[in-house]
Formats: structure tokens, C-alpha cells, sequence
């Protein structure tokens, strides 16, 4: 009697895996005192937490030798991959396209101390689950594709069978997840910093959501 036994998924040889790294923990932000912006994205450096999540992000993912790195060419995500480059001995390539969306009036950490006050329209962001309602910032409709863009171009630097590490930010988990399930829009906005989640392209422009939000490397 034939019998089939259930086997674990592979990632079929014509597809592309993403690993999505979320960057460690930035500087504080202080009211009256922007991050710097680069290209008009706030652009601040990892806290001494944010090292720490780098560091256990690159024990984590040090045995994957092949993987090719990417970041999105902000500081934070440039920070987070040096300990893993390091070990792998690879420069990143920067993708742009996958920087964190543009928070118009509220670049610089102004967000996050507009969050952490309960501001009104801080709560109609959350509420409507758009980041455009923000004064300035960047329409839903441009960042989803401005992703979707950034995403083809790793898939073609990689090739059928690889796998990319790709060091990003919250926002964008959060609209990759929303794209790959068709989800409601900020059902993935919430990865923790130093989290992993894991993307499949397949050959056919499919996309598979693996997991989500993998914090098992940091204790």
C-alpha cells in the first residue's frame, strides 16, 4: 500500500524567498530635536538595543552563507546588517525602493511622540489604518507599489532558488504582509524590532506570506 506522509514545505526551486528583517531599536526621539532626514526619511541611529537585536539577528542567520543582503540604504537598516555582513563577508546592496514610507509633516520622530501622546489624528491613523492621513505623507496607493517595485528588483538580483536577507522597517513588513494575504491594511504594521519574517515569490509573481514577526533570536 502507497502511502504519503505529510512533509514539511520547501520553497519550490523556481521561487525566491525574502527574509525580512526588521531594524534594531533607534535613538530616542525628543520633542524639538528631528532625526536627521535623508532624501526626506527620518534617518536616526540604532540604540545601544538596536545593537544588541543586530547582533543576535546575526547569530541567528549566520549559517546561511548563500543568502545575498539587502538593506534599504537607511542608516538604521545599514546598522542592523553590518554584524551579519560582516561574518558573511558581503557589502549590502541598497534598495531605496524599500525605505520606510514618507511621513510628510511628521518625519524626523515627531510620529512617535505624537503616538506615545495619544494625539487625535495620531489616533485617526490607527483608526483608519492609513499613514496618509498624516499632513505631507505618502499615499497608500505610491508606497504599496513604490514596495512592490523595490521587491521585483530583489527578486531579479537574486534569481530563481535564492534566498535574500532584506533589512527593512516596520511600515514596510506591514504592507508586504498586507500584500502577500490581501489583508486589511495594518494587520502586519507591528513587527517588533529585530524580527524576522519570511516572503515567498513564486515564479508565477505568486506571493506566500511564510511566517511572521519571528522573535525567537532574541530571548
Amino acid at each position: 500500500m502507497t502511502e504519503y506522509p505529510q512533509r514539511p514545505f520547501a520553497v519550490p526551486p523556481d521561487a525566491t524567498e525574502l527574509v525580512l528583517v526588521r531594524h534594531g531599536a533607534t535613538a530616542h526621539a525628543v520633542p524639538g530635536r528631528p532625526f536627521a532626514l535623508t532624501d526626506g526619511h527620518g534617518d536616526p541611529p540604532l540604540a545601544p538595543a538596536g545593537e544588541a537585536q543586530a547582533r543576535a539577528v546575526a547569530d541567528r542567520l549566520d549559517g546561511d552563507a548563500e543568502a545575498v543582503l539587502f538593506t534599504s540604504g537607511l542608516l538604521r537598516t545599514n546598522q542592523t546588517a553590518a554584524p551579519l555582513a560582516a561574518r558573511l563577508g558581503q557589502t549590502p546592496a541598497e534598495i531605496p525602493a524599500l525605505r520606510e514610507v514618507l511621513l510628510g509633516e511628521w518625519e524626523g520622530g515627531e510620529l512617535r511622540v505624537r503616538m506615545a501622546h495619544r494625539d487625535p489624528l495620531a489616533r485617526r491613523v490607527l483608526a483608519e489604518e492609513r499613514w496618509d492621513v498624516i499632513p505631507g505623507a505618502e499615499p497608500a496607493e505610491t508606497f504599496a507599489a513604490r514596495l512592490r517595485a523595490g521587491v521585483d528588483e530583489v527578486v531579479a538580483r537574486v534569481g530563481p532558488g535564492g534566498r535574500a536577507i532584506v533589512f527593512v522597517h516596520g511600515g514596510v513588513v506591514g504592507e508586504l504582509g498586507r500584500q502577500a494575504t490581501e489583508s486589511r491594511p495594518f494587520a502586519f504594521a507591528h513587527a517588533d524590532n529585530g524580527s524576522i519574517t519570511r516572503l515567498v515569490v513564486f515564479a508565477d509573481g505568486r506571493w506566500l506570506l511564510r511566517s511572521f514577526n519571528d522573535i525567537a533570536h532574541l530571548g
